[in-house]
């Protein structure tokens, strides 16, 4: 049995590297093909294989946000969001991925500085396969990181390689640094809000159903506002740009229908149901695909064409001997860019979507519809302010968020109730030491409506801080992975000066093999 799961392994594994292989010989001689006769045309070659392993690597790690918490939530199997996923990334980036790029991502270098076009194809091919390597590399260590981040720190380390400290604009990576804290930071809080409003309107009630009839209609609403915001700011902004003003007014317009629909339909389908979590739950089923798929687009949209900016930039300089400030997006690199993010998905995104989905903490449906909502609408008020975040940091975030909220709630009830039983005699107390035994295992829903019945008979307490301190340390519980949170953390910190120390050994490379 052993010697056959490991056969079947060693096969898996084949296929993957000899699809893998095929894409690659794919780009290699397409490129061949429509570059023959043009000066340069063996640059232009390698920087499209270095910017077809870029895409396999984002879809293996980046995508992993947009789907893993439905996954965990098992709204949707593993196999349909990589369906999903794939489709509506390739979709945005094709149809929605705009046709010009910056060639200096973020204005970190100042391109002046470089007059040598050479050495600028030098820098961003270094750039471009520094990202994509850290990119694998993190994949491998099972951390998703910000492609943004790793291409940024790419095309920093190769920019000051080639023009030295004064080439870089470290106002804009002072912003970027920024962003490690502002937007797992803003995610987090907005999820755990959310989860927070909707166990106290729905969760916590003794009738779910008829809450979840009234509150879930207005939740979907305004999700619905979120992501059609979110959408026209972000996922659109290249083939239709937009004031907030304008963006919102659509949202809210669009979120009136769907109140009133989502009301009736809801009121329906909680008829076959009962009064149970779980059940009420099912009901961000659909929600949570459709908030996937859209996270999908919006990401390919606005994150995957950045991501291959450096290869449009190169294509730009081989064709015009020059550097420009825009580079226009052949719709070959938009192709090469969509089929390599479906195929690294496919083969080697489920890693990610499974640390994102359930090893960080465990997500159900409203969970999970609460980290989509927290990426929406971080994104939304981060533009507005003008604070730097990475849609990957705010939805690993928004899950960190969920989960600590979580630990809070229980243990700050399991503490309570155990003070509240020293006081009790009766049946309630049985019930209350039995919770107590057992509190591991029990959710916080259980507790919560111990707790609510407690409330209603509690007597004055008088203990001190430190009995307190000592009781709240009995039933402190982690309900969030610490070794996901560090490992993840360390990650995100190191992308940009890994990738850049990587980009910068990698330019002295490439330069030296063309030199001699």
């Amino acid at each position: 049995m052993k010697l056959a799961s490991k056969i079947s392994h060693t096969q898996f594994e084949l296929l993957r590297a000899g699809v893998v292989i095929l894409f690659m010989l794919g780009v290699f001689f397409y490129v061949s093909s429509i570059s023959a006769g043009l000066e340069g045309s063996y640059l232009l070659i390698v920087a499209a294989l270095f910017g077809g392993y870029m895409a396999l690597n984002i879809g293996a790690n980046d995508v992993a946000n947009n789907v893993g918490p439905a996954v965990g939530a098992q709204a949707i199997s593993l196999g349909g969001a990589i369906m999903i996923a794939a489709i509506f990334e390739a979709t945005g980036a094709i149809v929605a991925g705009g046709d010009v790029v910056s060639t200096i991502k973020k204005g970190i270098i100042d391109p002046n500085l470089i007059q040598n076009t050479q050495v600028f194809i030098w820098l961003m091919m270094a750039a471009l396969l520094a990202g994509a390597l850290w990119l694998n590399l993190a994949t491998f260590l099972g951390a998703p990181v910000s492609t943004t981040h790793s291409i940024v720190g790419g095309v920093l380390g190769a920019g000051i390689a080639a023009g030295g400290m004064d080439i870089a604009n470290w106002g804009k990576m002072g912003a970027i640094a920024a962003s490690w804290v502002i937007s797992p930071v803003l995610g987090g809080l907005i999820a755990a809000l959310f989860l927070y409003l909707m166990k106290h309107t729905i969760f916590h009630k003794t009738n779910m159903l008829d809450s979840a009839k009234k509150m879930i209609p207005i939740f979907l609403a305004i999700m619905t506002c979120a992501f059609t915001t979110y959408l026209c700011l972000k996922g659109l902004k290249k083939v239709w740009k937009m004031d907030f003003q304008t963006a919102g007014i659509i949202g809210f317009v669009i979120c009136i229908p769907v109140l009133f629909f989502t009301r009736s339909v809801i009121a329906k389908a909680a008829e076959s149901m009962t009064n149970t979590r779980d059940e009420v739950g099912d009901l961000f089923t659909i929600p949570l695909i459709c908030s996937a798929a859209l996270l999908s687009f919006a990401h390919g949209a606005n994150d995957v064409a950045n991501a291959i900016g450096p290869l449009s930039a190169i294509n730009d300089a081989v064709i015009n001997s020059g550097i420009s400030a825009k580079a226009s997006i052949p719709l070959w690199v938009m192709i090469i860019g969509a089929i390599g993010i479906a195929i690294g998905l496919a083969l080697y995104g489920p890693k990610l979507i499974r640390t994102v989905g359930t090893e960080i903490t465990e997500l159900d449906k409203p969970r999970a519809f609460c980290v989509a909502m927290a990426a929406s609408i971080t994104v939304i008020i981060a533009s507005q302010l003008g604070l730097p975040v990475s849609s990957t940091h705010i939805a690993v975030g928004g899950v960190f968020g969920v989960g600590f909220l979580r630990e809070y709630l229980k243990l700050n009830y399991l503490w309570q109730l155990h003070v509240y039983n020293d006081q009790l005699e009766d049946k309630d107390s049985k019930a209350i030491t039995k919770l107590l035994r057992t509190h591991e295992s029990a959710s916080i829903d259980e507790i919560n409506r111990m707790f609510k019945k407690l409330k209603k008979n509690r007597k004055k307490l008088n203990l001190k801080r430190k009995e307190l301190s000592r009781v709240k340390k009995i039933y402190k519980v982690e309900l969030v992975k610490r070794s996901a949170l560090y490992k993840i953390a360390a990650a995100w910190v190191v992308t940009v000066p890994a990738s850049a120390m990587l980009a910068a050994l990698f330019y002295f490379m490439i330069r030296g093999f063309y030199i001699n």
